[in-house]
């Protein structure tokens, strides 16, 4: 495969995103050709990457002065304390904003090493080197970066668009198949957004997607950018059409939360399940026809999660769930919004729902 390379443009920056193989390898070429030049660089790490893939960076970067944090990737180390041990860092080293601060992990890492970039001085240069599949089709596009709270899960954020993106396919194959599965959600995502000839490319092509086969990861990778890009610059700070890649979201991050972002729960797990709820609940209102409800059904129930998620729920747990969804960003009444899909490429992003019908639902969805 050819490196690829994507062009975000938005009103407060312009960035490259290169997908390919052997990347790494090349990091200090691809800073340099993207006019990227700094005298100090910090790389924040997730502990859980295979020394190689790290000892390879570390090797091939060249800069005056390289610093490195280790850092726990889980949704419960996504908080405060994080931010306050990078920004430590960064002031004990004298950074100054023409430095750069370089994320090396999944999703969680990313959105950690953004915020504190974001406000570091009130915005040092970043570059994100994502190494899980959710985080090269999703977190690391678009500049969303965030904390998690007791309130719920990314509430404290902000946008920051990187100064560039490098996704290397070599990192992947490291990957156990449920993180596969993770990322996966977020394609799938994609191709509901984006139209059905995308879905049915997926539908055809999906253990040979989850195997990592080429040439049929790559293509699912760049459309589910391109998808992601197009959005980005239609809208960037979510102001309206942005919110269809909410999609499933508003049920996952509620389900994460009242799980207390426990290992039985996976990001993608919570997407799909989201996905799934969402497609039903557009097929019991008569939003979305039989026809497509049962493609999308049966694509999901193909995908093979390991556990089955919903039998993490119980009764009990609705309540919880209700009050997450409550808290969710995009609410701006007493119901609750929701994404909704009435065909493909037709998404409803603001479908209001009585907390009473939605507590029913989800009574009957769960159990």
């Amino acid at each position: 495969m050819n490196t690829n390379k994507i062009s975000i443009k938005t009103s407060n920056k312009n960035y490259s995103i290169v997908i390919g193989r052997d990347l790494i390898v090349k990091i200090d070429k691809i800073l340099k050709a993207n006019r990227l030049k700094f005298d100090k660089c910090l790389i924040v790490t997730d502990k859980n990457i295979p020394q190689k893939f790290k000892r390879l960076l570390y090797k091939k970067l060249k800069t005056n002065k390289l610093v490195k944090i280790e850092i726990t990737a889980s949704e419960k180390n996504k908080n405060y304390q994080t931010i306050e041990k990078i920004h430590k860092v960064l002031f004990e080293n004298r950074f100054n904003r023409e430095d750069c601060v370089i994320s090396f992990g999944g999703g969680i890492i990313g959105d950690i090493v953004g915020f504190a970039s974001s406000t570091f001085k009130r915005g040092i240069k970043f570059v994100n080197i994502p190494t899980t599949l959710l985080a090269q089709v999703d977190s690391s596009i678009g500049g969303k970066t965030g904390v998690n709270n007791k309130f719920g899960k990314n509430l404290i954020g902000s946008f920051y668009q990187p100064d560039l993106v490098v996704s290397d396919m070599n990192i992947l194959a490291s990957l156990p198949e449920r993180e596969i599965i993770c990322g996966y959600a977020e394609i799938l995502k994609s191709s509901i957004i984006d139209n059905f000839n995308n879905f049915l490319y997926l539908d055809k092509n999906l253990k040979k997607i989850l195997n990592l086969k080429s040439p049929f990861i790559e293509r699912s990778i760049i459309k589910s950018c391109n998808l992601k890009k197009k959005v980005v610059e239609k809208d960037e700070k979510e102001k309206n059409y942005r919110k269809v890649l909410n999609l499933g979201h508003t049920f996952a991050h509620a389900y994460e939360s009242t799980l207390g972002f426990s290992k039985k729960l996976n990001h993608g797990e919570a997407v799909i399940l989201g996905i799934k709820n969402a497609v039903e609940f557009s097929f019991k209102r008569k939003i979305l026809k039989k026809q497509k409800f049962n493609i999308i059904l049966n694509h999901i129930n193909r995908i093979g999660m390991k556990p089955k998620i919903e039998r993490l729920f119980k009764k009990r747990h609705v309540s919880k769930i209700m009050n997450y969804m409550r808290s969710d960003k995009k609410n701006n009444s007493n119901n609750i919004n929701v994404i909704l899909v009435k065909d493909f490429g037709k998404i409803i992003i603001d479908f209001q729902i009585n907390p009473t019908n939605l507590k029913k639902y989800l009574s009957s969805s769960l159990n």
